[in-house]
């Protein structure tokens, strides 16, 4: 492992608590028997940790909708404000149920975020009439999401975290996608308005239980049961965790925006999934049109991969890199007040 990509030492959370949280991020809903089984510790002592961290707002599990498997745009949306406004225009838009992955950079002045596209027939309007009329919004720019090579589902937590590969494999869920070559669903889910019952109240809380969703949806246990296995196996649904950043990922983070070649944007893309630093990476529209988010240790760590590994990657024209001034929001659709999150 790359001890500039290593977990930081932090009194916050110890060993169990880290490896619970890398089980649920290989499987947001694995029963706590079955992740107590793997760790070998009793499934009350894993119920126990779990509501502890939740409880404390460090950790929660996160049942998510991937916009590319139901036939939705994603941006990734850059704002630069007047140096005075960023942080109330971050968040306003971190208040906002179409955001994701809200966050202050470039020093404070600018914000960026991935905003969920509108349905087909709907207007965007936050991204075509709101945000350019916002004062003191000095310049916008929208780039469509069009591929994900490391990301979603996938975090730092599952490449640098304490289980080993057979612990992570055991976890690995029946109903789990195949890993394809591209993240983008040729033949696109279609939601019911049933399901976005069944999608809202996973949004709040990944683990809610099959009679709670029953309720929520009218639906009896095995058709909720039977709907979430489809989902999760067609890709449209997915399982993240949404904690602390301050407790687990204390390092520098920072955007790159890297213009590449096209005949060599999958494989650079593909490389940097790879990477140890890379907590996401999409291809994009725009002159830029490849984006990752990295998460390094110290400045040095961030110097030391750019001038290494994303160095030695052939076809890169350009890069920018913008460090992460202050996360406002992370995966969750709706905003928790006072939280720092991780950032993508």
């Amino acid at each position: 492992m790359d001890s500039d990509a290593a977990w930081p030492s932090t009194g916050a959370l110890d060993q169990l608590d880290r490896r619970i949280m890398h089980a649920l991020q290989v499987d947001g809903r694995a029963p706590f028997a079955r992740i107590g089984e793997v760790l070998g510790v009793s499934d009350q002592t894993v119920a126990r940790r779990y509501a502890r961290l939740r409880a404390a707002g460090a950790l929660r599990v996160l049942g998510l909708v991937d916009p590319l498997h139901i036939g939705l745009t994603a941006w990734l949306v850059r704002v630069r404000c007047t140096p005075d406004a960023a942080a109330s225009v971050g968040e306003a838009l971190a208040r906002r149920t179409d955001t994701r992955w809200v966050s202050l950079i470039s020093g404070g002045t600018e914000i960026s975020c991935i905003v969920q596209g509108a349905a087909p027939g709907q207007d965007d309007t936050l991204l075509l009439q709101q945000l350019p009329r916002t004062p003191r919004v000095v310049q916008v720019t929208a780039h469509a999401l069009l591929h994900i090579f490391f990301g979603r589902d996938l975090s730092p937590l599952t490449r640098t975290g304490p289980l080993g590969p057979t612990e992570t494999a055991a976890l690995i869920p029946p109903d789990a996608p195949a890993r394809r070559p591209s993240e983008t669903a040729e033949d696109p889910v279609r939601l019911s308005r049933d399901d976005q019952r069944l999608l809202d109240a996973l949004a709040v809380d990944g683990r809610t239980s099959a009679a709670e969703l029953a309720t929520a949806t009218g639906w009896s246990q095995t058709t909720v049961r039977r709907r979430l296995s489809e989902l999760r196996s067609s890709g449209a649904l997915y399982y993240d965790l949404d904690f602390d950043h301050g407790s687990l990922l204390g390092h520098l983070r920072a955007s790159l925006w890297l213009e590449v070649e096209p005949a060599r944007l999958a494989e650079v893309g593909a490389a940097l999934a790879e990477h140890e630093q890379v907590a996401f990476a999409g291809a994009i529209t725009g002159t830029a049109n490849l984006y990752a988010s990295v998460v390094c240790r110290d400045a040095g760590a961030l110097y030391r991969y750019l001038t290494g590994p994303i160095a030695a990657l052939a076809g890169i024209r350009r890069l920018e890199t913008a460090p992460i001034h202050r996360p406002l929001k992370g995966a969750a659709p709706r905003h928790v007040t006072g939280r720092t999150h991780p950032s993508a």
